[in-house]
C-alpha cells in the first residue's frame, strides 16, 4: 500500500496537469479554416502581402496582393482553370497579384 506522501504527490501532480490540458488551444493558423463550412471573411497581412479570403457555402475566394511583387511566393503570369474533384478552380495570376476562386457543385446521393 502506497504511503500518504506518495498519494499526496500524485494528487498534486494531477491537479497541476489538469488545467493545462483543459485550456489547450487550437494551434491551427487562421487560414486553416474549413472553407466549405459556413460563411466568413478575413483580411490579414502575410509579410509584405495583403491577403483577403472570403467563403460562402460551396464557394471560396482568395486574393493576395504584394506591392511590386515583393514577397510573392509565385513567379510569372498565368490564367488557369481546372477541376479538382467536384470543384472548379480558377486562377488568375499576375506578377503582384494572385487570385483564386473555387466553386463546388453539390453531389446528389
Amino acid at each position: 500500500m502506497p504511503s500518504k506522501t506518495a498519494l499526496i504527490r500524485l494528487m498534486l501532480a494531477a491537479l497541476l496537469v489538469s488545467p493545462a490540458t483543459s485550456s489547450a488551444d487550437d494551434f491551427r493558423s487562421p487560414g486553416d479554416k474549413r472553407w466549405w463550412k459556413g460563411e466568413w471573411k478575413e483580411v490579414y497581412w502575410d509579410g509584405p502581402c495583403q491577403v483577403k479570403s472570403e467563403s460562402k457555402r460551396g464557394e471560396f475566394k482568395r486574393e493576395i496582393k504584394c506591392k511590386d511583387g515583393i514577397g510573392a511566393d509565385w513567379r510569372g503570369e498565368w490564367k488557369d482553370e481546372y477541376w479538382d474533384g467536384p470543384c472548379l478552380v480558377k486562377q488568375d495570376v499576375k506578377r503582384d497579384e494572385f487570385k483564386e476562386e473555387v466553386k463546388c457543385e453539390r453531389r446528389h446521393q
